[in-house]
């Protein structure tokens, strides 16, 4: 699971570093919302509703980091099962 901790916090880094090269505010908002769903995805955690009234961009971005953390974590356990049932 390390490696996937390791995954997720790496892209959150990325979302930081972007942030400073945003020159919107919209673009903003959707790092930040990527940021908060990838942070989400760890912490068993869905604010989906909280960005229902955001613009679409900015829940879409929420929606994209909380399904591709998830789907981090889920890869890993299937590989850890797969690693696990081979010995």
């Amino acid at each position: 699971m390390g490696y996937v901790t390791e995954s997720i916090a790496s892209r959150i880094v990325w979302c930081q570093q972007q942030k400073t090269r945003a020159c919107a505010e919209l673009e903003l908002e959707g790092w930040n919302a990527e940021e908060a769903g990838l942070r989400d995805a760890l912490l068993n955690r869905d604010h989906t509703n909280q960005y229902r009234y955001c613009p679409s961009g900015v829940l879409e971005r929420y929606t994209m980091g909380l399904q591709d953390g998830l789907a981090l974590i889920r890869a890993a356990a299937v590989e850890q099962y797969c690693a696990t049932s081979r010995d």
